[in-house]
């Protein structure tokens, strides 16, 4: 687990402003760093060609899953397969979390399904409430609900104050996925 000394604490990256995945993954480089084991898992990033797709797996100790589908949700109109794929991330988060092979597990994106409503609040309290205390859990995403925000040992929300999107740039290969 986390380390001998320690108790693995719950991050949360929320908010508006870019970086919360980032946050995540440079938390990740830094543990495979001192060779803890990662586990993460991907809501809502289905197969799109996000680049930590390609090289998470080529570190030591990394394992990945990603849910969802390759299109954007329209939270007006969910898809059943979209639900169906949201519980199945969370069910495989709540096995890796509670098997023991792993240091930390990060859960990205995680805030904004249960935003959607494609998991259940209370589904995500309650893997919350059952972490070893040797595992450190992160969860990112917008819109970090209050009741998860008050379990959380840290909590950092990245704020939005100018970005390119504003000027019509669009998302770049390599910088934003």
């Amino acid at each position: 687990m986390v380390s001998k000394k320690s108790k693995g604490l719950i991050q949360v990256f929320t908010g508006n402003g870019k970086g919360k995945t980032s946050a995540a993954l440079g938390s990740i480089l830094r543990a495979v760093g001192h060779n803890l084991k990662v586990f993460i898992v991907f809501f809502m990033k289905g197969k799109y060609p996000y680049g930590e797709f390609s090289s998470l797996p080529r570190l030591p100790n990394v394992e990945i899953a990603s849910f969802g589908l390759r299109c954007l949700i329209d939270p007006s109109n969910i898809n059943p397969e979209e639900i169906a794929q949201a519980e199945l991330a969370l069910k495989t988060a709540r096995q890796a979390m509670l098997s023991g092979k792993y240091d930390m597990v990060v859960l990205d994106e995680v805030n904004v399904a249960v935003y959607f409503k494609l998991i259940r609040l209370e589904d995500v309290i309650q893997l919350i409430e059952a972490k070893p205390s040797g595992v450190e859990l992160i969860l990112t995403g917008r819109y970090a609900e209050a009741s998860v925000i008050e379990r959380a040992d840290l909590v950092t929300e990245m704020v939005k104050i100018k970005h390119p999107y504003d000027r019509g740039i669009k998302a770049r290969k390599g910088i934003e996925y």
